[in-house]
């Protein structure tokens, strides 16, 4: 099985922020992370489960994420992602391209969502919003093209 744990940061939401993944396969383990100089919190949750599942070369193995992120297990576990995917206006929803982005991934590696609380002591959850701070923190901080253009 593989056990994806993610969380995002961004610092005055919207203003600087990152993202911290951390992927365990067996006795394997891989941190990443990446900041952006003007971005969201809801757009770096949902970034680092992207790259998390991005990482994954193969398939057909159970997968499970791991996120403390309410926005994005919900949209997923709750299926709003597929109703808003029908709709003509998807695009005008929060974050169409990184949802579009998501949904080759799910339909690719059906991965379970798993909600956890955050700041609660989770020794993973606590890493990757350590990664995610220090992304935002960072000094070579990424553009978010497509947020930032939207503004």
């Amino acid at each position: 099985m593989i056990k994806i744990y993610t969380d995002g940061a961004a610092q005055g939401n919207p203003g600087p922020g990152g993202y911290g993944t951390i992927l365990k396969y067996g006795k394997h383990e891989k941190e990443l992370s990446e900041g952006f100089r003007l971005t969201t919190n809801n757009r770096m949750e949902l970034l680092a489960v992207i790259v998390g599942l991005e990482e994954i070369k193969k398939e057909g193995l159970p997968i499970t994420i791991y996120s403390d992120s309410k926005y994005v297990v919900d949209s997923v576990e709750k299926g709003w992602i597929w109703n808003w995917q029908k709709k003509p206006d998807f695009a005008k929803k929060a974050n169409p391209d990184l949802w579009q982005r998501y949904i080759p991934l799910h339909l690719k590696f059906k991965p379970k969502f798993v909600w956890i609380k955050g700041h609660a002591g989770h020794p993973e959850n606590e890493r990757c919003d350590q990664l995610a701070v220090a992304a935002a923190e960072g000094r070579e901080l990424k553009i978010d093209k497509v947020y930032e253009d939207s503004k």
